[in-house]
């Protein structure tokens, strides 16, 4: 019997190599989705049955190539986590409006593209996982968070207009909120005073993003937070 497919959008060293490893580990075949090929590559050799595939998620036809290839290759994708981000910061004086158009193209144009893909053959199966690795700056516009914000926020009003749509049809979509900073070897560097309490874990996080796609559809979330336990909120 061949292993389902989870296509993860957005293969970084924290949450996206994490999301990766997890799914791999429940039994699934990992497509893995990135711009670059170095990682992914090496994640592709590491995970029984994953594939990588370069992916930009900017651009349109990139999605379609990649998509197609991944239901050719492996089959038709049955979880699909939307994990690509963009983040320039800035007042609405600051940011170029090519800064802001290619915040929405990555956070929230990708996601409608990417999820078109995989609707289809999810609502023909009658289930399905759709998640959206969303920011707590989607629910509040910060100073100097003009284009981000704004972004994520699309990406919320996005994920929610699908729940609406896509939970009668058997597909769960959700959005998991990040507050807070993952625990990289950059975010380290830029704040060696910080406790290591401060910081969320990238494979907690997966944890949490793999339990939101295992719940009973009689008791669904759509929106579930993760926030390391000393975050003032």
């Amino acid at each position: 019997m061949s292993k389902p497919v989870c296509a993860v959008v957005g293969i970084g060293p924290g949450n996206g190599a994490a999301l990766a490893r997890r799914f791999s580990e429940g039994g699934y075949a990992v497509a893995l989705l990135a711009r670059g090929e170095e990682l992914t590559n090496s994640l592709a050799g590491e995970l029984p049955g994953a594939r990588a595939y370069v992916c930009d998620v900017a651009d349109a036809a990139t999605i379609e190539r990649s998509f197609s290839a991944i239901r050719e290759d492996m089959g038709a994708v049955e979880t699909l986590i939307y994990n690509a981000g963009h983040a320039v910061w800035g007042s609405v004086e600051e940011v170029s409006a090519a800064d802001f158009e290619m915040g929405w193209r990555i956070n929230a144009l990708g996601a409608f593209l990417a999820a078109q893909k995989v609707i289809p053959a999810m609502k023909k199966a009658g289930y399905g996982n759709i998640v959206f690795i969303g920011a707590t700056a989607s629910r509040r516009g910060g100073a100097k968070s003009a284009a981000f914000a704004s972004a994520k926020a699309a990406q919320r009003s996005l994920a929610e207009s699908m729940a609406r749509h896509l939970w009668p049809a058997g597909i769960h979509v959700s959005l998991v909120i990040i507050d807070g900073v993952i625990d990289l070897e950059r975010t380290r560097r830029r704040m060696p005073d910080k406790p290591d309490e401060f910081f969320l874990q990238a494979s907690d996080i997966a944890e949490t993003v793999w339990q939101t796609t295992r719940q009973s559809r009689s008791a669904w979330s759509f929106e579930v937070e993760a926030r390391p336990f000393g975050e003032t909120w």
